[in-house]
């Protein structure tokens, strides 16, 4: 299967789902490296980078060896959008994505995320905004169901992007309310496709393996899949993926001593693009217990690779590991990052009386930067 965005092939129907703290340069590099795919920054403010603050630079600024720069912006405000894709289709950036789906409770509360497609005249003057600023670089839009099941409008959003000519429209088959909790509803994926008609359609929810990858396209019909925490601790998925899809024989999981090659690979990648060694092995600690989810690692080590401070004292904890032990059948599949929810979804006041309200809620942008 190719996946066309708009002017872009992807050689695989994979998508790298933006996570934040996570997908940046270095951690796409790894996943790119084991399979084709579009693979999408973190989430970037737009008026944080209208206002120059210096972060958000850095994660627009990509690889000198990604052959596609894509970013996901974040924004509640038409005039700010637009002016950061304007912003980075400048710096050369190739395919930009719209977060109407994140669940944070620090982005719903200001009418962002997950909550902005329940305000769906503001929502679809954004989309609007963002893909005539675009040109040519094709826009798309990532969403969950709704804020819950009494508030879905992942349908009448969908229809309003397509309407504006987004390039793509991914689902997320999750309400906000959920998080990250239950099953992801692969039959809402089926339903989005069976209205949209003239764009892509990506699923997104429960991947953990790439058979699952196949199964989502095959149920649903979509035409390609979004993978965030299946990922987490598992960069090997997207080479899963690539080769479930084109029929090929799919590998077993490595065992504990490839898993901590990549490891020690991963953490350098993070030195190289942080500049900072003890920064970079720190904000690698996160990737530990995901990485050594479902092996028998035991919990002492565990807790010494959590506290790590030098890649020196990475690679002696990780050499000390037992190289032959694996995976169970079915641990690929436990649960790793985000896991908590249902949670009451926090709004801006009166934001579910006033969905006909095309007005940004006030002071939310600048809120959100800081």
């Amino acid at each position: 299967m190719e996946l066309k965005i708009g002017p872009i092939a992807v050689d695989s129907p994979v998508v790298l789902a933006p996570m934040a703290g996570v997908t940046n340069a270095a951690f796409r590099a790894l996943c790119r490296s084991f399979g084709g795919g579009l693979y999408v920054s973190e989430m970037v403010s737009a008026r944080a980078l209208c206002e120059g603050h210096e972060r958000t630079f850095t994660m627009i600024a990509g690889a000198p060896d990604e052959p596609i720069r894509s970013v996901q912006l974040y924004g509640v405000d038409p005039y700010w959008v637009s002016e950061a894709v304007k912003r980075v289709v400048d710096c050369g950036v190739d395919h930009i994505d719209i977060n109407s789906g994140c669940p944070s409770p620090k982005v719903t509360r200001r009418g962002g995320g997950g909550a902005l497609p329940a305000h769906h005249v503001l929502f679809g003057d954004i989309v609007t905004a963002a893909v005539r600023a675009a040109g040519p670089v094709p826009v798309t839009v990532k969403m969950r169901k709704g804020i819950d099941d009494d508030n879905l409008t992942y349908v009448e959003a969908a229809r309003a992007a397509e309407d504006a000519g987004v390039a793509a429209i991914a689902l997320h088959a999750r309400t906000v309310y959920q998080l990250y909790s239950g099953f992801a509803d692969w039959a809402a994926i089926a339903h989005l496709k069976s209205v949209v008609s003239s764009v892509p359609v990506l699923g997104n929810g429960d991947i953990w393996c790439g058979a699952d990858g196949v199964r989502m396209v095959a149920e649903t019909g979509c035409d390609g899949v979004v993978v965030g925490r299946g990922c987490l601790g598992r960069p090997w998925l997207f080479q899963e993926l690539a080769d479930a899809f084109a029929g090929r024989p799919v590998a077993t999981p490595p065992t504990l001593g490839e898993v901590a090659t990549i490891m020690a690979r991963h953490a350098r990648l993070l030195v190289d693009h942080m500049g900072d060694e003890p920064f970079a092995v720190r904000d690698f600690r996160k990737h530990t217990g995901w990485y050594l989810t479902g092996f028998p690692a035991g919990g002492e080590m565990r807790r010494k690779l959590a506290m790590a401070g030098s890649l020196a004292e990475l690679d002696d904890l990780l050499g000390a590991l037992d190289p032959t032990a694996t995976l169970r059948p079915g641990d690929e599949a436990l649960p790793r990052g985000h896991s908590h929810g249902p949670k009451d979804v926090s709004l801006p006041d009166r934001w579910m009386q006033t969905r006909d309200d095309p007005t940004p809620p006030s002071g939310a942008d600048k809120a959100y930067c800081g």
